[in-house]
């Protein structure tokens, strides 16, 4: 009982966005189907595009929610990335294999998964090496993340002008760039790298 009266608010809507999920990849893929067979059920798009905005728009909700009433907390600051990922993963991976009148480009869907698999991976080893990481925001991330949205969008309302792959390769290289800083600035937090900046000093 104690364990459930510790989630928060802010947690619970972290929780939801995590539950809506499989739901969104549910709605699309019926849709998706629907689409395939020449018969599109555009009450399933249309229920998938708002579970997607919900599940969205939760994730500045539940910072809002967290800053103004000091509801951070230990779980809530492990699920809120995961459950990021989650949504914006589902939908790009979905959206790749399931027709919507155009696909997500393949290696769009590759490049990202490959970038969140190196970073994760990354900042695993370095914060094993150094013992802790910490993992600075930068404006070509949030920026990176945006144009992840603008390409599902895309899909979402089947927009051709201009093409989808050409607004995903623009995505592309805002998603390398954020991923390279985000390296450089782990190999910063090395020990190694502590020691040579200490020696030119």
């Amino acid at each position: 009982m104690t364990a459930v009266k510790a989630i928060t608010l802010a947690t619970k809507i972290t929780l939801f966005r995590i539950f809506m999920v499989p739901v969104f990849i549910a709605l699309a893929l019926y849709y998706g189907e629907s689409v395939k067979k020449g018969q599109p059920e555009e009450l399933f798009r249309w229920a998938a595009i708002i579970v997607f905005v919900l599940a969205a728009a939760s994730d500045a909700l539940d910072g809002y929610i967290a800053r103004r009433f000091n509801q951070r907390s230990r779980l809530g600051s492990f699920l809120d990335p995961i459950a990021d990922k989650a949504l914006m993963l589902a939908a790009i991976l979905t959206l790749s294999f399931t027709n919507w009148g155009q696909y997500l480009p393949l290696w769009y869907a590759a490049l990202v998964v490959g970038r969140d698999i190196v970073q994760v991976a990354g900042a695993a080893l370095i914060g094993h090496i150094a013992g802790d990481i910490e993992v600075i925001p930068h404006w070509t991330g949030k920026f990176a993340t945006f144009l992840q949205i603008l390409v599902i969008g895309w899909v979402f309302f089947n927009l051709t002008k201009p093409p989808v792959q050409a607004v995903a390769a623009v995505a592309a290289i805002f998603t390398i760039y954020s991923a390279a800083l985000y390296i450089r600035d782990g190999l910063r937090q090395l020990p190694d790298h502590h020691d040579d900046q200490s020696h030119h000093s």
